[in-house]
């Protein structure tokens, strides 16, 4: 596994469900904390980094819609619950003396940067984190996709997804105890078995664009430094062997 020298830009997806921390929902300010010190370590070796933050924690458009809601409206809610999110972060980084931008796919000029793809290279190359908020800007489009565009349009080298789990299992883990888990999985695997790793469509895009997916449990302190270093305990999902 390659370590943090072979990796230049990488882009991390954070869950909007691990920004709760113990709570049945919103945001635990410990732990976006912990995780901003996480980001921290890995800024400080001089990796260019950036982030898209999911908003599951606040809101899930996709639960809401199933309710009666137009599924577009509960959509555009979901996204600006991840701006929230994006702001929690920024906020918390910067108390880490980590320079920091939100870049938001829906234009909000009050609180945050639009999303203008140099002008998000420009900030990585000198040295802020970056903080893509509002997912792609349109409906019907997970924030796991999100991540995978922004990966592919920042020429990431790869996409790490910090989960409440320590990988790719074949079942959900805290339902299936006995689940199979798997340390490395081509982006066909996934796609042929239906696992729910990410949804198809960010697998597509990881795939095409050539981008390895690391699957780990940013639960644990310090885990993206080490899963960078090839340590800990993740799932790598790359391309064809």
């Amino acid at each position: 596994m390659a370590g943090t020298s072979d990796f230049k830009r990488v882009l991390l997806k954070v869950s909007g469900e691990v920004l709760m921390g113990d709570g049945e929902f919103g945001l635990d300010p410990k732990m976006v904390s912990r995780i901003a010190n996480d980001i921290a370590e890995v800024q400080k070796t001089g990796i260019e980094l950036c982030l898209v933050v999911g908003g599951g924690n606040i809101f899930r458009g996709v639960s809401v819609a199933a309710q009666g809601m137009e599924r577009a409206s509960a959509d555009y809610m979901g996204m600006l619950a991840t701006v929230m999110n994006a702001l929690a972060l920024q906020s918390a980084l910067e108390e880490c003396d980590v320079p920091t931008r939100v870049l938001s796919a829906i234009p909000m000029a009050t609180v945050c940067e639009p999303y203008i793809r140099r002008r998000a290279v420009r900030h990585m190359e000198r040295g802020r984190v970056v903080i893509f908020a509002a997912g792609t800007g349109n409906p019907y489009f997970t924030t796991d996709t999100a991540a995978a565009l922004r990966a592919s349009e920042m020429d990431c080298d790869c996409l790490l997804k910090g989960t409440k789990v320590d990988g790719v299992y074949a079942a959900d883990p805290e339902k299936d105890p006995g689940a199979e888990r798997f340390d490395s999985l081509t982006h066909f695997d996934v796609l042929q078995r239906d696992l729910k790793v990410m949804d198809a469509a960010a697998i597509t895009l990881c795939r095409e664009n050539n981008i390895p997916i690391l699957v780990f449990s940013i639960q644990n302190a310090g885990e993206v430094n080490r899963v960078l270093n090839g340590e800990g305990r993740f799932t790598i999902v790359r391309g064809e062997k």
